[in-house]
């Protein structure tokens, strides 16, 4: 461990960044950027996450768009949102910070709890920025995770 956080975790949450970068640059739901991704990229990029955070984002995402065939959707939670909106990387540590409470006390590979964290319906309310969800306390977005919607 160098720093504050394990190195798994630093570089979940560059990828975590990413997935709302490329959401947010095509129009899409989290959810469908991560499906789709996929399991196999999205762990090659976890494994090179410290290279690829060495990059310019744009070129990153633009290749990873590319690989995975993602095309423009129409989900735009930038313009609707009447309210600061938050950084690629405040919503990328609001995930991590959830995939890895998921990860240990579910004790589940951290993929598959990225997979869980992006397919839960939770998602909807983080990505709603006239919602107070996106910068509420870690537990009481786990625990709203487990309940299937906010408490």
């Amino acid at each position: 461990m160098q720093g504050r956080e394990k190195k798994e975790y630093n570089d979940l949450f560059f990828v975590c960044s990413l997935i709302e970068y490329v959401a947010r640059k095509t129009k899409n739901q989290n959810r469908a950027v991560v499906s789709a991704i996929g399991k196999e990229r999205l762990q090659h990029y976890l494994s090179l996450a410290d290279v690829y955070h060495s990059d310019n984002i744009d070129r990153v995402t633009d290749t990873l768009i590319e690989e995975s065939g993602l095309t423009t959707g129409s989900f735009d939670n930038i313009t609707t949102a009447k309210y600061k909106i938050p950084t690629h990387w405040e919503i990328g540590r609001i995930y991590q910070r959830l995939i890895t409470t998921i990860s240990e006390q579910q004790h589940l590979p951290l993929m598959d709890a990225l997979h869980a964290a992006y397919n839960s319906p939770i998602t909807d309310k983080i990505a709603d920025y006239n919602s107070s969800m996106y910068y509420e306390n870690p537990d009481y977005i786990y625990q709203s995770y487990l309940n299937g919607s906010p408490l």
